[in-house]
């Protein structure tokens, strides 16, 4: 495994983002683990979470100019991270969310941060993809935006999972609409992160468990 990866899935780990035991994920699935950048509560922390996006962001899609999408309420302050951390690569790069409900008063609107223009390109920002729900629901917002188009997809960790059909959620999304999605890791290296420890015996065994019945077959 590549070091940066390792460092990625130990960050995690330390942050709280990377949990074991029983969860429910928003496709409604059991899960023995759990992606939450909602876990992320300090300054220090969203700022490496942001240098990694920005990382995966410039190895992708370069020096490209596009706007940040991060749909709320995690995807908020993944996406202002990451435009800070880009900013310090000499790459600045707008970025916008959504409110839940839209504002009637004021300047209205659903959304907030800069709005893109016909003809520019968005990357969504979003913290894992497990059956492709959020990328659906964020796909269905965007879609008010008019001559705009989503140029990619970043989330931390693609959980290689089915989603309607036996290929990956990711796979689907990008041929659904047409992107790439990008995950600085996958749930392979999280296994092998966890092997190299005999402790997470129980924790390696549940996970491939679950693939053995969800996991994509291409």
């Amino acid at each position: 495994m590549e070091a940066y990866k390792h460092e990625f899935i130990a960050f995690l780990e330390s942050a709280g983002v990377l949990k074991f035991g029983d969860f429910t994920a928003k496709s409604g699935r059991k899960i023995p683990y759990f992606i939450n950048a909602g876990d992320i509560k300090t300054g220090d922390q969203i700022a490496k979470l942001g240098e990694f996006y920005a990382k995966a962001y410039l190895e992708k899609v370069g020096s490209r100019r596009t706007v940040l999408y991060g749909p709320a309420y995690k995807g908020i302050s993944i996406a202002v991270s990451s435009s800070i951390a880009l900013s310090k690569e000499g790459l600045d790069v707008p970025f916008f969310f959504n409110r839940k409900e839209a504002k009637d008063h004021g300047e209205g609107g659903v959304f907030v941060g800069y709005v893109p223009k016909a003809g520019e390109g968005v990357v969504i920002v979003e913290d894992v993809i497990t059956a492709g729900t959020a990328i659906r629901e964020s796909m269905a917002i965007l879609s008010n935006l008019e001559g705009v188009k989503v140029a990619a997809t970043f989330v931390m960790v693609d959980r290689k999972e089915k989603g309607k059909t036996d290929k990956s959620a990711m796979a689907e999304v990008a041929e659904e609409f047409g992107f790439p999605v990008y995950s600085v890791v996958d749930v392979y290296d999280i296994i092998e992160y966890l092997e190299a420890d005999e402790k997470n015996a129980e924790n390696v065994q549940r996970i491939k468990n679950y693939l053995a019945v969800n996991g994509a077959k291409a």
